[in-house]
């Protein structure tokens, strides 16, 4: 039997999360770290906030970088296998990598919340907007985002999260056209979600061209695990495929469907989130031929190892 890891994104985080973990010695310790690079106490702002600093871009991401890393490494010290495969949801894509062995976990938290800065530098708070469409099938929300689109306000599909989700993002005015637009086409919902940057819209390329000067910099390896990348659920095939899709990832669409059948044709059948939360759990479900499980908390994780052992 195959099974695979998924990496939860931006979203994920929450005041208190990873709580039941913090006693852990192997989890303290990969915190201790992140505190000493980020120069913050991430513990202390996991468990108090501010949350206004938490939902930050440039802190949520190298947070939950450390968080769903501590976690994969609680995994492994509590006797748990690796992985066949593995997957991160957008910033998740940066975890997956890490516990693969493929970027060092300290450059990993120093580029990551560069990632997040330039995310924002790239469209100004208030300028960008994304939303959650559900009940439409893909094709038609990509085609209202079109018809929704000019020049100087743009909307696009950006991730393909479940069968019948898709999130748009883009400019403010735009998103708010496709998303009446959608709900007049028959869309059961259509949510504003709370982030202000239009990740992996077109309008994050001029951070992705910034992104790759820091990127250059760092280490990078090919993993020691497969990781199925966002942008086409596929491996890199070598150093410089790797350190290109994880540029376009910026400004591409995230292919999480895809990702999941992609799984699945590998014959995985078991998947189970490393991060905060279960997100990527009330995702994945809607799959066919997958049964995923989260590892957040301590009954949650003997219950990923029981359906491991069977």
């Amino acid at each position: 039997m195959a099974w695979a890891m998924v990496f939860p994104g931006q979203g994920s985080q929450s005041l208190g999360m990873l709580h039941d973990a913090l006693p852990h010695a192997v989890v303290a310790a990969t915190l201790a770290q992140a505190s000493e690079v980020l120069g913050c106490d991430v513990p202390a702002l996991m468990r108090d906030g501010p949350l206004e600093q938490l939902n930050r871009t440039e802190w949520t991401q190298p947070i939950l970088l450390a968080a769903s890393v501590a976690l994969y490494r609680l995994w492994r010290a509590e006797g748990g296998a690796e992985p066949d495969y593995m997957a991160g949801h957008s910033l998740g894509e940066y975890s997956a990598l890490v516990c693969a062995g493929a970027l060092d976990y300290a450059e990993a938290l120093q580029l990551v919340r560069e990632r997040g800065r330039l995310m924002q530098s790239a469209v100004p708070a208030g300028i960008g907007l994304m939303a959650a469409i559900l009940g439409l099938e893909d094709a038609r929300v990509v085609e209202i985002c079109r018809a929704a689109s000019a020049e100087q306000a743009v909307v696009e599909a950006v991730n393909f999260n479940a069968p019948g989700q898709v999130v748009i993002a883009g400019h403010r005015a735009a998103v708010i056209a496709a998303m009446d637009a959608c709900k007049a086409a028959g869309a059961k919902r259509a949510l504003e979600l709370a982030v202000s940057v239009p990740a992996h819209s077109s309008l994050m390329q001029p951070a992705a061209q910034q992104l790759a000067v820091s990127l250059a910099a760092c280490q990078l390896r090919l993993p020691q695990i497969r990781v199925l990348h966002n942008i086409d659920a596929a491996p890199a095939s070598d150093v410089a495929d790797l350190q290109q899709r994880l540029l376009r990832q910026l400004y591409h669409p995230v292919q999480w469907v895809a990702t999941g059948e992609a799984l699945r044709a590998h014959a995985v059948t078991q998947v189970l989130e490393c991060g905060p939360g279960k997100v990527l759990v009330g995702l994945m479900k809607r799959i066919d031929g997958l049964q995923v499980l989260p590892l957040d908390g301590e009954a949650a994780r003997a219950e990923a190892h029981a359906a491991l052992a069977m």
